[in-house]
């Protein structure tokens, strides 16, 4: 009995590691599964798996430019992947993708670095708005004309402006630009949605390119969550572009327009009810 109860003695602290890593794991294994599914949704209809992943993770109290740096990780993977299978399928514009994400570049070091110093309420507020118009935009995504503008000057002046504030907005809330690329490519270029998509995927991964690098000179970035984020992302970004050739979009786009809208409302509410204490 002695024997027994010393080498239960000598097991305890093995057991004490092992339960207080077991939550580690499940965390983790959640954080892959998150990057993962939002990849998979946003990569369908060329957006960013971080208009998902930054504000729940902003939810959880993860500071703005932590949480950001996560989502860019995720849209830095993900975009290869999927533009990688959207390559294979041939609807990538290259010279239009390389374009804007030039364009953008610059924007996307001015949105790190003005992150740095961002209050978290004011970056809740402005995020449930790039949400809430992502929202619109996935909802009424049938409804965008692709007739573009035919003055080639007005079309380039929009396209340069447009572009270096996608790139702030890639680099300031983690999400890569695309929801300013989509509808861009649509209503101001003419582009097709089947191939504005695809096109903004590789855009994206120029932007988000830059906004990491960015981020991680800044000593913003976590490198264990953003590898798991970067995962997720990559599989997520494959799913997204093979199951968007396989589906119809109407159900997806009102989920995911519904989901938005309601992490939206919840980031407005967290940041009131922060404010007001």
């Amino acid at each position: 009995m002695v024997r027994i109860a010393a080498a239960v003695r000598a097991m305890e602290p093995a057991l004490v590691i092992e339960s207080a890593a077991a939550p580690d794991v499940w965390m983790y294994a959640g954080m892959v599964a998150l990057s993962a599914g939002a990849c998979a949704v946003a990569s369908m209809v060329g957006l960013a798996g971080g208009l998902i992943i930054t504000p729940v993770l902003m939810l959880m109290g993860m500071p703005p430019p932590v949480a950001a740096s996560a989502g860019l990780a995720a849209t830095l993977s993900s975009s290869a992947s999927s533009a990688a299978a959207y390559a294979r399928q041939k609807r990538i514009d290259y010279r239009m993708a390389i374009r804007l994400g030039a364009l953008a570049t610059p924007g996307t070091i001015l949105g790190a670095v003005v992150l740095a110093d961002a209050e978290s309420g004011m970056f809740g507020i402005l995020f449930a708005a790039v949400l809430a118009g992502s929202a619109a935009y996935i909802f009424l995504r049938s409804k965008l004309g692709g007739g573009g503008i035919s003055n080639a000057r007005l079309v380039m002046v929009l396209s340069a402006s447009a572009s270096f504030m996608a790139g702030i907005i890639s680099s300031f809330f983690g999400i890569g630009g695309g929801v300013i690329f989509v509808p861009l490519l649509v209503a101001v270029v003419g582009m097709g949605m089947m191939r504005a998509a695809p096109t903004s995927m590789l855009a994206m991964l120029m932007t988000s390119t830059t906004a990491i690098i960015m981020h991680a000179l800044l000593g913003h970035t976590d490198a264990v969550m953003g590898l798991l984020f970067a995962a997720g992302g990559l599989a997520g970004g494959l799913a997204g572009a093979r199951i968007s050739l396989l589906m119809k979009e109407n159900h997806l786009r009102a989920v995911a327009a519904v989901f938005l809208s309601s992490i939206a409302a919840n980031l407005v509410w967290d940041t009131l009810s922060t404010n007001a204490q």
